[in-house]
C-alpha cells in the first residue's frame, strides 16, 4: 500500500509531498514527522528505499507507507497527555511519534504479537534517545511496548483516550476494539478495507467515519490453548505514580530549555540536497528561496499551459538552464569558501546545544547521565 506521494531525497522532502497532496495538514503532526528520520527504523541494507511512498518488511519487521501513518496520525487527534494504545505496535516509529505529542505526563502502549520485533523497537527507541536532537525539542511520552495478541486483552478492565489497530479487522472484532475506547476517545483501525475513524460519543453511541482505501494484513488469530482459557496480555500500568526523582528531571530539563535564548525550536524543514533538476518531471517549477545560507525549494502550482507549444518548450530550456547556472555558481562558492579554510574538507558535527549544556553542569556523572535518559543495559 502506498505510492500516493512521490518518492523523497531525505526525510524533509519526503514530508513536503506528503503536505503537498494534503495528507500531513497539521503543524503539530508535521513537527513530529520532522522530528523522527523514517530511514532510521530500517535495516542498514535497505535505508535507501526509506523515502518512497511505500510500505516496507522485512521478516516480521513491517512499517506501513508514509502516506497511511500520515492519514492515522491526524485522524487520531492526538494532545498533550491523552492516553494512546497501538495494536500491532511494530518497530515503534508511529509510537515514538505519537509521544512527541503526547508529552511527559501522556500514556503509550503498545501491543506486539512478535517478540523479535519488540527488541528491534527497543534497540530504536533507545538510538533516538541518546542520539536524535528531536528528542531535546519535546517532552516526550516514551511508549512501552509488551508481547501478545491484541485480540486476547480484557477490554472491560482497560481503556484508552486513542487506539490505533495496524492490521486489517473484519466486522466480528469491530465491537471487541470499540469497548478499549473511553467515552470521547478516538479508535482508527483497517475495516474492512476501509481506514476507518470511530468516535465513541457516549457508553453505547458512536460515529462512524471512512477515511481512505487500505490493503492491511488481517489480524491474526489467538491459538486456542489446551485448557479452552484465552492467554491474557497483560498491558503496562496505566497510571503510575511518577517518582519524585522523575518529576525532578521533567523539571530541570524544562527549566534549562528556557533559560539561556528561550525554548529551543521545534524541527523544521532543515534544507534540502541539491536536485537533479533535468531528472525532475514538469509537472512542478521550483522556485529558489535563500534562507540562512540553505537552499530550499518551494513548489508552485504551475500555471496555464502555454497555446504555443514551441514557446513552451523553449521556456523549459531556458528555465532548466538557468537552474543549471544557479547551482553551478553556488557549487562553486562553496568550493571557494572550502579553499580558503584549508585543502581538507572537514565535516562538522551538528552540537546538541540542550546536551551540552546539561554535560556542562557541575554535577556527578550519574546525575548527567539520568538527566539526558541515558540508561545502563
Amino acid at each position: 500500500m502506498g505510492g500516493a506521494v512521490s518518492a523523497g531525497e531525505d526525510n524533509d522532502e519526503l514530508i513536503d509531498n506528503l503536505k503537498e497532496a494534503q495528507y500531513i495538514r497539521s503543524d503539530l503532526v508535521e513537527h513530529a514527522f520532522r522530528a523522527i528520520d523514517r530511514a532510521d527504523y530500517y535495516l542498514e541494507e535497505f535505508r535507501d528505499s526509506a523515502y518512497k511512498d511505500l510500505a516496507w518488511r522485512h521478516g516480521n519487521i513491517h512499517l506501513s507507507a508514509p502516506c497511511i501513518y500520515s492519514e492515522v496520525m491526524e485522524a487520531l487527534d492526538l494532545q498533550p497527555g491523552l492516553s494512546f494504545l497501538n495494536l500491532g505496535s511494530g518497530t515503534g516509529y508511529l509510537s515514538t511519534m505519537v509521544g512527541l505529542i503526547l508529552g511527559p505526563f501522556g500514556v503509550n502502549h503498545g501491543v506486539e504479537l512478535h517478540e523479535d520485533v519488540i527488541e528491534y523497537a527497543y534497540q530504536k527507541l533507545d538510538f533516538f534517545i541518546k542520539t536524535n536532537d528531536s528528542f531535546d525539542r519535546f517532552e516526550f511520552c516514551e511508549p512501552s511496548f509488551v508481547v501478545g495478541n491484541c485480540l486476547e486483552i480484557a477490554p472491560e478492565t482497560r481503556q484508552y483516550d486513542r487506539v490505533y489497530c495496524g492490521a486489517g479487522v473484519q466486522r466480528e472484532h469491530e465491537e471487541y476494539m470499540k469497548k478499549l475506547l473511553k467515552v470521547g476517545g478516538v479508535l482508527v483501525l483497517p475495516l474492512e478495507e476501509k481506514l476507518t475513524k470511530i468516535i465513541r460519543t457516549g457508553y453505547n453511541t458512536w460515529e462512524t467515519r471512512k477515511i481512505i482505501a487500505v490493503s492491511f494484513a488481517p489480524l491474526v488469530l489467538p491459538k486456542h490453548r489446551e485448557n479452552g482459557k484465552p492467554r491474557a496480555v497483560s498491558l503496562p500500568a496505566m497510571f503510575e505514580v511518577r517518582s519524585l526523582q522523575d518529576l525532578a528531571r521533567i523539571s530541570i530539563r524544562h527549566i534549562l530549555k528556557k533559560s539561556g535564548s528561550g525554548f529551543l525550536p521545534l524541527p523544521q524543514r532543515t534544507g534540502l540536497k541539491r536536485r537533479n533538476y533535468l531528472k525532475q518531471k514538469r509537472e512542478h517549477r521550483d522556485t529558489p528561496l535563500l534562507t540562512n545560507s540553505y537552499l530550499f525549494m518551494s513548489r508552485l502550482i504551475p500555471g496555464p499551459m502555454d497555446n504555443n507549444n514551441n514557446q513552451s518548450s523553449t521556456d523549459n530550456e531556458d528555465e532548466d538552464e538557468d537552474c543549471r547556472r544557479v547551482c553551478e555558481q553556488l557549487e562553486e562558492k562553496e568550493e571557494n569558501e572550502r579553499r580558503n579554510e584549508g585543502s581538507v574538507l572537514v565535516i562538522e558535527t551538528p552540537v546538541n546545544l540542550f546536551r551540552e549544556r546539561i554535560l556542562g553542569l557541575p554535577l556527578p556523572e550519574p546525575l548527567k547521565m539520568y538527566l539526558l535518559y541515558y540508561r545502563e543495559k
